[in-house]
């Protein structure tokens, strides 16, 4: 695995070399702030409420954090495509690709180094976020929140990452970026789509059909929403950590697949 840093250091430096990382991340930083701004502007204006009960009920983590990292999820939908586009498609696109194919890495090391690449364009933007609520709780008094901020912020990396894995598959099928950018993209608009869909039509199904109604639960489980939003909520859950893990190593899998099929043509 000795060159699997040297790939992705090189991936990663082509981003910053490009307008690309700074265009990203910039984006990225002028959208997270406007939404910061903006909670924070409403949750001032609710603590003038004078209802105490309902000032007794307010809480940053809520009011704040949780729709902030759940709006900028939304947002993640275009930017990760955008990042894992030209992953493999550009060097296809470049004629580059046998270059990889013909030197001596195994197809685990360039599989790898280009994912490793994109995962940490994927935690700069995360940090940037975390930046954000940095300010929040420097400024404020954290207490018990916290804790949820951080499992919140993690799990929202962890999507991120996810992300990143399947678009990196995406674009090792394709030559064509554009492609690969409205594919990874349709795909993941579906997972953050399908588990309300699927979640209703099993409770819809479960006295009539109990077979039917746990094909659905299963693929409710497929989708990444269920999963960030117990994360966002400071909740650490086995299943939900199961859940990234299951998908981040099988499309690691099919790509290397993809890949190691070209060689071999």
């Amino acid at each position: 695995m000795r060159h699997t840093f040297v790939i992705a250091g090189r991936d990663l430096g082509s981003y910053f070399i490009s307008p690309v990382a700074y265009a990203v991340l910039s984006l990225w930083a002028v959208i997270a702030g406007f939404f910061f701004v903006a909670l924070i502007a409403f949750y001032a204006e609710a603590q003038q409420y004078p209802d105490p009960q309902y000032l007794a009920q307010l809480n940053l983590h809520q009011q704040v954090v949780a729709p902030l990292l759940q709006t900028m999820w939304i947002v993640l939908l275009l930017f990760v495509p955008a990042l894992t586009m030209g992953v493999f498609a550009g060097e296809k696109s470049n004629g580059t690709q046998e270059l990889y194919l013909t030197s001596p890495i195994t197809i685990w090391e360039l599989v790898l180094g280009k994912f490793l690449a994109t995962a940490t364009m994927v935690t700069l933007l995360v940090a940037v976020l975390a930046g954000y609520l940095g300010l929040l709780f420097y400024y404020g008094n954290p207490g018990p929140e916290l804790a949820q901020t951080a499992v919140a912020v993690g799990g929202f990396w962890l999507v991120g990452i996810t992300y990143a894995a399947i678009g990196s598959f995406f674009s090792a099928i394709t030559r064509s970026q554009v492609i690969a950018f409205v594919v990874t993209f349709v795909v993941l608009l579906v997972l953050f789509l399908i588990g309300s869909v699927a979640g209703s039509a099993a409770a819809a199904a479960s006295d009539s059909s109990p077979a039917l109604a746990a094909g659905l639960q299963l693929v409710a489980w497929l989708s990444s929403a269920e999963h960030l939003e117990q994360l966002t909520g400071g909740l650490v859950s086995t299943r939900a950590l199961a859940y990234f893990v299951f998908v981040i190593g099988a499309f690691l899998i099919v790509t290397k697949t993809a890949i190691e099929s070209v060689r071999w043509r």
